[in-house]
């Protein structure tokens, strides 16, 4: 199995460097994405806040033990 690239639309883009900025926006795009996802795991990870105590249960210690 062969694989070229000298097909008929891209030999004029890189006569003017548009291959490459191509690349590099796609590239950026790339990172864009994997950092969204890696905040999103991030996020997910961080524990969830337990409620605050209601009343006073769990405030009276008893030091006559």
């Amino acid at each position: 199995m062969a694989v070229t690239i000298s097909s008929a639309n891209l030999q004029p883009n890189m006569s003017h460097g548009a291959v490459g900025v191509k690349v590099a926006q796609l590239a950026k795009d790339q990172q864009k994405i994997e950092g969204d996802i890696a905040l999103q795991l991030i996020n997910a990870a961080v524990p969830e806040t337990a409620p605050a105590p209601v009343g006073n249960t769990g405030h009276n210690i008893n030091t006559t033990a």
